[in-house]
C-alpha cells in the first residue's frame, strides 16, 4: 500500500470512528427549517441531520422527485416534511414557498440557503457577463429575496438565516474566479443582512466548507485522477494535505456544524462565517 493510500485509509477510518461515536441530540426539536437546494451531497445531509436533531422541514428545489426522496428520509426519522417544488430565481415561486411554509407549519425558525450555481470555470475575464449574472441570480439574489420574504416569519420566531458559502473565497485560482465572485458577494450580503435584521431578532450567519468528501467530489477526484494519470487516493491526499487534520470533512460533518447555527446554542452568534474545512484556512 502506498503512503497516500495509507493516508486515505486513515482518513476513512477516522470518519468511521466519528460516525460511530456521534450521538444526535434534540438541538432543533420542533423547529421548522426551510431548506433550499435539496441535491446530492450536502443538501441531502442537511435535510437528514436536521431531522435527526428534531426539526421539521420545508424542502425546496426544482426537482419534485428529489424532494420526495428527501421527504421520505425525514419522515423515516419521525419528523414532518413538506415538499414545495420551487424555482428560487423566480419571485412568484419564492413568494409561494413562503406562503406554503406558513400554511403547513404556521412558523419558520430557520431559512437555510443551500442552493447554488457554478459559472464556467474559466478566468473571469473570459466568462460572458450573462453567465456570471445567471450564477448570481441563484447564488446572491435568490438568497437576498428569500431572506426578505421570510423576514416577518423569522422575526416572529426570533429565528435565523444561514448562507452556505465556500472556502473558494480564500482561493485565487483563475478557474474558480467566477464562483468566488458569487460567494464573495454572498458573504457581504449575509453581513449586511445581519446588521439590518438584527434589531428584529433575526440572526444571519454563513458556513464555508472546503472540499467535502461526498459523491460529487468523489466523482471529481476520479476525473482529476484520470486527467493527471494518478489515482483517486493520491488526489485525495493532495487535497487533504493543506488541512491540519490531513483529511476532508464529510457532508454530515458540514451539515452538523451548519445546524449548530440554527440552534439556541448559537443564540448570540450573528454576522459570522464559520469555515468547516478540517483546518485548511485560518490565521
Amino acid at each position: 500500500m502506498t503512503q497516500n493510500s495509507t493516508e486515505l485509509g486513515y482518513a476513512q477510518a477516522h470518519d468511521t470512528s466519528i460516525e460511530e461515536r456521534y450521538q444526535p441530540v434534540p438541538l432543533l426539536k420542533d423547529k421548522v427549517i426551510v431548506l433550499s437546494g435539496v441535491g446530492p451531497g450536502l443538501g441531502r445531509a442537511l435535510g437528514e441531520e436536521a431531522a435527526r436533531l428534531g426539526a421539521d422541514l420545508v424542502l425546496a428545489s426544482r426537482t419534485a422527485s428529489r424532494l420526495e426522496k428527501m421527504a421520505s428520509v425525514v419522515e423515516s426519522l419521525g419528523r414532518r416534511a413538506v415538499v414545495v417544488p420551487t424555482d428560487i430565481t423566480d419571485e412568484a415561486s419564492r413568494a409561494a414557498l413562503v406562503e406554503k411554509s406558513l400554511e403547513a407549519f404556521g412558523r419558520v425558525d430557520c431559512l437555510l440557503n443551500n442552493a447554488f450555481a457554478i459559472p464556467p470555470m474559466d478566468p473571469i475575464t473570459q466568462i460572458k457577463p450573462e453567465d456570471l449574472a445567471r450564477a448570481n441570480e441563484t447564488n446572491v439574489f435568490a438568497p437576498l429575496r428569500l431572506s426578505a420574504l421570510f423576514a416577518d416569519a423569522l422575526s416572529a420566531s426570533k429565528g435565523s438565516i444561514i448562507m452556505l458559502n465556500s472556502c473558494v473565497s480564500f482561493s485565487s485560482q483563475p478557474e474558480y474566479a467566477g464562483y468566488k465572485l458569487s460567494k464573495g458577494a454572498l458573504e457581504h450580503l449575509a453581513s449586511s443582512l445581519a446588521t439590518e435584521l438584527g434589531p428584529r431578532g433575526i440572526r444571519v450567519n454563513s458556513v464555508a466548507p472546503s472540499y467535502i468528501y461526498e459523491d460529487v467530489n468523489r466523482g471529481y477526484f476520479d476525473f482529476l485522477a484520470a486527467v493527471e494519470g494518478t489515482t483517486h487516493e493520491e488526489v485525495y491526499a493532495a487535497k487533504a494535505a493543506p488541512t491540519d487534520l490531513k483529511r476532508l470533512a464529510s457532508a454530515q460533518e458540514v451539515a452538523r456544524a451548519t445546524l449548530f447555527l440554527a440552534s439556541d446554542l448559537a443564540s448570540a452568534v450573528t454576522g459570522q462565517m464559520l469555515t468547516v474545512d478540517c483546518g485548511e484556512f485560518h490565521d
